[in-house]
């Protein structure tokens, strides 16, 4: 049975205008969808509360991802600090969720995949009985039975204006998607599965792609990492990141060189990333190194 939500509003002792939801017919208590904000001009909702039981630990999905686990956590970290429930409604994807901040604006991209997933779990229409399935693709499904193509390989924006239908101001449609992924995330742990399950598929692809343009076979864990993750923020291009890594074998230079990129805006986050890593390399986690014909990752 499809969950409904009652939303409130109320302004917090920092001034911010936090918004509420309920599970109507429930004795479910109010949480916290998000809190209203501005950016460059836009009107949005974000949320990056960390809430004990509902943040990223490797060690929760080791079991069954084996490295990979660890090897997504620095980025983990720098996005939301794990946490489940990350969301922002404010800039031009118009709706970004999960703890890897998966972003709706791009076609085919991180956030398509991560909610074709979730459509496919078994309580996905006790949260959106509107959309579903089809050929990989979702639709929007009217009273009357008729699909809507609601994303394809050009564009993603219907699936958008869906999730969140204006960038001036915060609608009611807005809310109550929000409500839903914060709720879902929130209760079930195959939502918060299919986030990490997400990261891992997309890190495994793009270590495959990074290798055919940097030549990454057997290069040291670390290096990689901090790779992937500025390929995630896209801090650099790719002819940066070769220029980076061309040091003739010193891999310590080459993470190093890494480390600098982007670092007038984004030094924070190259701090969190290489942070995570160090604390990883210290607990003996990440003494890995790639191996380009299996795909995966290797004790150095």
């Amino acid at each position: 049975m499809p969950i409904d939500f009652s939303i409130t509003s109320a302004v917090t002792s920092s001034g911010r205008t936090a918004f509420n939801a309920q599970s109507i017919n429930s004795t479910e208590t109010k949480f916290n969808i998000g809190n209203k904000t501005r950016y460059e001009g836009n009107v949005g909702l974000f949320n990056t509360s960390v809430t004990a039981g509902l943040a990223y630990k490797p060690e929760d999905y080791s079991a069954e991802y084996g490295f990979w686990a660890y090897f997504i956590y620095p980025t983990a970290m720098a996005e939301s600090s794990g946490s489940f429930k990350c969301l922002n409604t404010y800039d031009r994807a118009q709706f970004t969720f999960s703890f890897m901040q998966y972003a709706a604006h791009v076609p085919n991209g991180d956030f398509i995949k991560f909610f074709r997933k979730l459509l496919q779990l078994p309580n996905a229409t006790d949260y959106f009985p509107k959309l579903v399935l089809s050929n990989n693709r979702i639709f929007y499904k009217s009273s009357s039975g008729v699909l809507s193509p609601l994303e394809n390989d050009s564009s993603s924006q219907a699936l958008m204006d869906y999730l969140n239908p204006t960038l001036n101001d915060i609608e009611n449609q807005e809310l109550i998607c929000a409500a839903r992924f914060v709720h879902w995330a929130t209760n079930d742990p195959n939502h918060r599965k299919t986030q990490v399950e997400t990261a891992i598929d997309m890190y495994k692809e793009n270590m495959k792609s990074y290798n055919k343009r940097y030549g990454l076979n057997n290069v040291p864990a670390n290096v990689c990492q901090m790779i992937c993750d500025i390929r995630h923020q896209g801090r650099a291009t790719s002819d940066r990141i070769a220029l980076a890594i061309n040091t003739n074998g010193n891999y310590d230079k080459a993470f190093s060189n890494l480390c600098t990129i982007g670092n007038t805006n984004y030094q924070t986050r190259i701090n969190t990333v290489r942070n995570t890593i160090k604390k990883l390399t210290d607990i003996g986690k990440f003494s890995m190194k790639y191996d380009a014909n299996s795909g995966e990752f290797v004790t150095i």
